[in-house]
């Protein structure tokens, strides 16, 4: 028997009811499936019962890599490598939906990779993620909140999110001290262009550095006290970082990348 690998944040998730109202998030048959982390193969059980036109799982550890190719063979095809070294736009000439049980120590990291990356043209119909319910709170956090902030601001960029469900620990194996959240992400059909993600994701390190201080601190460290920006984004710099908008945000970093071309 396989045991889980606390170095890789390995929980596996157990539990049919979750499991079955994954692969009932989303109408996954016939299409192109990417999985990642799965494990001991669990949720890919489940995913084949759909009848998916092909499935791909990323699994980093050479163990678990084995027992999968073992256990499915040839239906399902496996890459044994670090999710974050894997440029997921160049395997695919198709969009894909992909389900991930993602470790809960890297999971943002994984989901602002594959936003900061994104063209136009969308490599994926829909993610299917589960993160530490915590973080799926900030996720999909409204502004106005305690919990908003650069995660919420990053992600909902090109992304409209929705809840499914909470999951407590019970549901894996072996527990996780923490609940967990499954999100979904559909990518939006209209949004702000931002001509690098990375401005975004600099605007938002500095405003949200000191996230309890007002704005204007942080406002005139990026616009020099530009009032032009002020006036035309109706901005009052007494407010504090998460009083603003998500689309203030982009149209902040339109304005910033205006003053740097």
């Amino acid at each position: 028997m396989i045991k889980a690998k606390k170095s890789l944040g390995q929980n596996f998730l157990i539990d049919k009811n979750i499991l079955e109202k994954i692969v009932n998030s989303t109408d996954i048959s016939n299409k192109t499936i990417l999985e990642i982390g799965p494990g001991t193969g669990n949720l890919t059980s489940y995913i084949l019962k759909k009848n998916p036109k092909k499935i791909f799982v990323i699994e980093k550890d050479n163990e678990l890599s084995s027992d999968l190719k073992n256990k499915f063979n040839n239906q399902i095809t496996i890459i044994n490598e670090d999710v974050l070294k894997v440029d997921e736009t160049k395997l695919f000439k198709e969009e894909v939906i992909v389900f991930g049980n993602l470790p809960y120590n890297i999971s943002t990291e994984i989901l602002s990779k594959w936003i900061v990356n994104l063209k136009d043209k969308f490599w994926f119909e829909c993610l299917v993620l589960m993160f530490q319910k915590e973080v799926a709170d900030r996720i999909i956090a409204e502004f106005n909140t305690s919990n908003y902030g650069r995660l919420s601001i990053i992600c909902n960029w090109k992304l409209n999110i929705k809840k499914i469900c909470d999951i407590e620990p019970e549901a894996f194996s072996p527990k996780p001290k923490i609940d967990s959240s499954l999100l979904l992400f559909h990518p939006k059909k209209n949004y702000i262009k931002i001509n690098d993600p990375n401005n975004l994701e600099k605007i938002t390190r500095v405003f949200f550095n000191q996230r309890r201080k007002m704005l204007r601190k942080p406002f005139n460290q990026l616009f020099n006290g530009d009032k032009k920006i002020l006036d035309k984004l109706k901005i009052n710099l007494n407010l504090r970082p998460q009083n603003l908008g998500l689309e203030t945000y982009y149209k902040l970093t339109n304005e910033y990348e205006k003053l740097r071309s």
